[in-house]
């Protein structure tokens, strides 16, 4: 090991460090699995008013679509919004050749919502957070 090099504890990294470390990582990920057709999918809830009362965010990527956020406002849950919204992206991630998705959620979220819609549970982590379940699901698109 070259005693010249120091590791040091960083509470923010700023843009040098995700670009040497994130960009790093991405183009060694392209080495081994091929380029990744990565793109942003995002459907937005708004209101009348145009504010923004939920949505989904997420990303394809090597023909898997992935959800890293689903919100609607605590007022219009049940209404449909959500169904609608999931729907569309899966559609969008269809589209866009994925044909598998997968997600995370904690067991105070949504996973009843997830299971409704075919998603299946493959992992569990127990006490994460403490007293709760982080649940990751998969479902065939």
């Amino acid at each position: 090991m070259n005693n010249d090099y120091h590791i040091l504890p960083v509470e923010k990294p700023d843009d040098s460090m995700w670009r040497v470390i994130g960009g790093g990582i991405h183009q060694y990920n392209i080495q081994q699995a091929g380029p990744d057709q990565g793109k942003q999918l995002c459907f937005v809830l708004s209101a009348p008013d145009g504010e923004v009362a939920g949505g989904l965010i997420g990303e394809t990527h090597w023909g898997w679509f992935y959800i890293s956020l689903l919100f609607i406002k605590e007022e219009l849950r049940g209404h449909g919004y959500g169904h609608r919204i999931l729907t569309l992206a899966e559609e969008e991630a269809r589209q866009r050749g994925a044909g598998n998705a997968y997600l995370d959620t904690f067991s105070f979220q949504a996973l009843d919502f997830y299971k409704r819609h075919g998603y299946r549970v493959f992992g569990e982590l127990q006490d994460f957070p403490p007293g709760h379940q982080r649940y990751y699901l998969t479902k065939q698109l």
